[in-house]
């Protein structure tokens, strides 16, 4: 989906005094169960895009772009938290009317999404989660692997590196973590760059690497989540990727009881996008095991 087709189509609300950017459908197809799709770090929701229509023909999606991200809001004069994401996450579902929701999360969506687990086990989650599906992300803070930009990014000059950060520099760094046959297309940073400047945003990318600390700080929270979840959870992951690859897959079966993890070992850090078709074949494979969705 194009990235003027993906902005048609947003719409927007208020939370605590800053306007979020999301999309979900008018007219919710009451047969269809709920999909709350988290996009990751530096990106959107139009990471998404790629595999929206196949995914909206089982489900009613809805995808915000967080706080600091895509289209929505990039205040400068706040402290970014993703408990505070998450918090937008159920915001969003409560102004949707939505009581249960299955979750798809990517990178920095992977932590909201624990957190909402985290809160789905101490049964303060203000809607039954049903499922989550993972892709690459710091599950284990001790695993995730920062490229240099993020570790400069957290330091005292970080306020400099977003300032800095070019459209070539972009392509660079996602050149990095890509697979080795499934880079970004001129077309896709063309997009990702657009909306990271989107109001200012280059303002705050340093910012929103405090993901980064906060991440290690809510270590026992979020991993006990996934040790102690009662609903099903599948990985799929992408090898190649430097920062929560191969390493990640490992570690997610050697810490996670009856682990459901699926790799793809030439795919980088955004399968979503890098193969979008094989994403989706292990997506709805789960979820046929679910019985969600019919065969």
């Amino acid at each position: 989906m194009a990235l003027e087709e993906w902005r048609k189509a947003a719409r927007d609300f208020i939370c605590a005094g800053h306007r979020i950017v999301y999309w979900a459908p008018d007219l919710p197809d009451p047969q269809k169960p709920w999909l709350l799709l988290i996009h990751g770090f530096p990106t959107s929701s139009w990471d998404w895009s790629a595999t929206w229509l196949a995914l909206e023909k089982h489900f009613n999606l809805a995808a915000l772009d967080m706080l600091g991200f895509g289209l929505s809001d990039k205040p400068a004069n706040i402290r970014y938290s993703l408990l505070d994401q998450a918090d937008l996450q159920e915001a969003l579902l409560e102004r949707l009317g939505v009581g249960e929701a299955h979750l798809l999360a990517h990178d920095y969506g992977d932590s909201v999404g624990q957190e909402l687990l985290a809160r789905h086990n101490d049964r303060t989650l203000s809607f039954s989660l049903k499922s989550i599906v993972f892709l690459n992300g710091g599950l284990f803070p001790e695993q995730h692997r920062a490229r240099p930009i993020q570790k400069l990014g957290l330091s005292p000059i970080g306020g400099l590196i977003g300032m800095m950060l070019t459209r070539d520099k972009l392509r660079t760094n996602f050149d990095q973590i890509f697979g080795p046959d499934t880079k970004a297309s001129d077309e896709e940073i063309d997009g990702h760059w657009s909306l990271m400047r989107e109001n200012r945003g280059q303002r705050v990318f340093h910012k929103l690497l405090q993901y980064i600390p906060e991440r290690k700080v809510m270590r026992s929270r979020w991993v006990g989540a996934l040790k102690d979840a009662t609903i099903p959870l599948r990985l799929i992951d992408g090898g190649a990727d430097p920062v929560s690859g191969e390493h990640l897959y490992h570690y997610y079966k050697e810490e996670i009881p009856n682990a459901d993890a699926v790799l793809f070992e030439d795919i980088g850090h955004y399968p979503q996008t890098e193969a979008p078709e094989r994403v989706l074949t292990a997506f709805f494979d789960f979820h046929r095991k679910l019985r969600t969705i019919s065969a």
